[in-house]
């Protein structure tokens, strides 16, 4: 792999945008705790009771951290020799930066998660030990493992870090609309004019027919199940990516998409907080909304009505590919102890076990990374009682595995995602849609030409 970004640059573009990430923060419910857990002295990090002990920084709170501490303790009870000690850190980004203090030394927490853009600076950073060197030391048979998973993380065909809260996105959609409007509640439309039709019939006086948040990952979602990719270099996989991609036809696609139901007063724009759009959504202000597979549990409880899940719409012209992968993955620590970093492996083969995954799937909504998972009784038993979550499942295993859906590689995702914030703002406001993708293709090319010079 190439150096891909200085660390400092990256930290600077990743402080200075402030926004959400890509089903990151919103799914796991993070906050920034001003006392968050300080990191661990390596001096203490040695053994309790004979046992390694090592420390999991993660960025998971409220039921998230409920079933992640559940699983750390299960594995604790499950054997004798390792002790694992879950540490909130705050988000993601404050997690990274007290990373960044200690990474590579013998002071880092042995596991750290990272949400899904970080993944080039994690790779270029020399902190972490790639996991393909335990997976091939071990013979661990990745097979096991949902490939439409494994495959964002994977780099020139080495995993480098393991899959853990993943998940994609959805369309949600009020059943008893749907009947109210004529709308058959049990086929939801598929392609961007389906959509557009159905949002004219479901709009009222109190009620939009549609809604995205406003978030670049939808967009790029929107771009990659049209087969479109993000930016040049393979969507960056095989090089340093230097020209954006997304203003494109496909890109194009979305934004008319959008920009026609905004025009006819059939688009609900309820701005750029998980929260606000979600509670429109059950509280029949709109009928139908791009949410994370991780939403769809809320959603169910939330809504006084039926709620219905179906696949992300795509362009009339195209066949559906798919989905990319959101969220996050453990990454293991360089230059730590040894038989610490043997410590992580083996919790980490314990966390992708059926059983463990189960139980993640059903506490959480985010995906299982083992697909046996799907065949324990206990989730045969919730699927049954709510079919929305297969829908979610279906969707990641119909996805057909290419450059598109294997996500892009940039290490300045977070300006490009706000980028995409400012033109979809613009757009709402009346801007041409290519003028206001072109606009966010030049700040993104302007952001990937400072990284690729300061290497």
């Amino acid at each position: 792999m190439k150096n891909l970004l200085k660390p400092s640059l990256f930290w600077l573009l990743l402080l200075t945008v402030a926004i959400l990430t890509a089903c990151t923060n919103s799914d796991s419910n993070t906050n920034n705790d001003a006392d968050n857990p300080a990191p661990s002295d390596s001096e203490d990090t040695g053994t309790e009771e004979g046992k390694v002990t090592i420390d999991f920084w993660h960025a998971m709170s409220g039921t998230g951290q409920e079933s992640l501490d559940a699983i750390v303790a299960g594995f604790n009870e499950s054997q004798d020799k390792y002790e694992v000690k879950a540490e909130f850190q705050g988000s993601y980004e404050e997690s990274l930066t007290k990373l960044r203090s200690v990474g590579g030394t013998k002071d880092a927490p042995a596991i750290t998660q990272v949400f899904e853009v970080g993944t080039k600076y994690m790779i270029d950073s020399g902190y972490i030990e790639p996991m393909q060197s335990f997976i091939d030391k071990d013979s661990y048979d990745l097979s096991q493992l949902e490939e439409n998973i494994l495959n964002y993380y994977k780099v020139d065909g080495d995993l480098y870090s393991m899959p853990f809260n993943s998940s994609t996105p959805v369309m949600i959609y009020n059943k008893d609309a749907f009947e109210e409007a004529g709308l058959d509640p049990e086929k939801a439309p598929e392609t961007f004019s389906e959509v557009i039709d159905a949002a004219a019939k479901l709009k009222t006086d109190e009620m939009y027919g549609f809604s995205m948040l406003t978030y670049g990952w939808f967009f790029e979602q929107l771009v990659a199940t049209q087969g479109g990719l993000y930016v040049n270099e393979d969507n960056g996989r095989s090089g340093d990516a230097t020209e954006a991609l997304f203003n494109g036809p496909e890109g194009l696609n979305v934004f008319n998409f959008l920009d026609t139901m905004n025009k006819a007063g059939t688009f609900g724009n309820f701005g750029t907080n998980w929260d606000d759009i979600r509670a429109a959504f059950s509280t029949g202000k709109v009928a139908m909304y791009m949410d994370s597979s991780a939403g769809v549990a809320g959603a169910i409880q939330n809504a006084p009505f039926e709620v219905g899940v179906a696949y992300i719409p795509h362009a009339d012209e195209v066949q559906r590919n798919g989905v990319v992968i959101g969220g996050a993955s453990l990454w293991m620590s360089k230059g730590i102890a040894e038989n610490e970093q043997e410590a992580a492996w083996e919790f980490m083969k314990y966390l992708t076990t059926p059983e463990v995954q189960a139980k993640w799937h059903l506490d959480t909504g985010y995906f299982a990374i083992n697909p046996k998972a799907y065949d324990e009784e206990n989730v045969k038993e919730k699927w049954s009682e709510f079919p929305q979550y297969k829908v979610t499942v279906d969707q990641l295993q119909d996805t057909v595995p290419g450059l598109a859906t294997q996500g892009a590689l940039i290490s300045v995702f977070p300006e490009s995602r706000q980028q995409i914030v400012t033109a979809l703002e613009d757009l709402y406001q009346g801007k041409d849609p290519q003028e206001a993708l072109d606009q966010a293709a030049e700040g993104t090319n302007r952001a990937m030409e400072i990284a690729n010079k300061t290497k």
